[in-house]
């Protein structure tokens, strides 16, 4: 997953500043990106404070390091199974 170059404290102040009334055009604009990736945003994000969405980020890494580990282990049983089952 690409690594984000927004911090979540800068997410989250976008979010914010959007809810108490800052148009959505000027808030993209003023930080260089595109209309979806807000909205995007806010459809994750909405209603989270800094420190949940650190640990949201915090979880999704960790899920996918697992997910990792266990595709490496699914193939090393599955070579291994294919291994015992030739006869030598």
């Amino acid at each position: 997953m690409k690594k984000s170059k927004f911090t979540e404290s800068q997410i989250i102040k976008a979010l914010k500043e959007n809810e108490q009334g800052r148009k959505t055009e000027d808030i993209c604009r003023e930080m260089g990106i595109h209309k979806g990736t807000f909205y995007n945003w806010r459809k994750k994000y909405s209603g989270m404070d800094a420190s949940q969405l650190k640990r949201l980020k915090e979880l999704e890494d960790e899920n996918s390091r697992l997910k990792k580990m266990y595709a490496e282990l699914s193939l090393d049983n599955v070579m291994l199974k294919d291994v015992l089952s030739k006869k030598w």
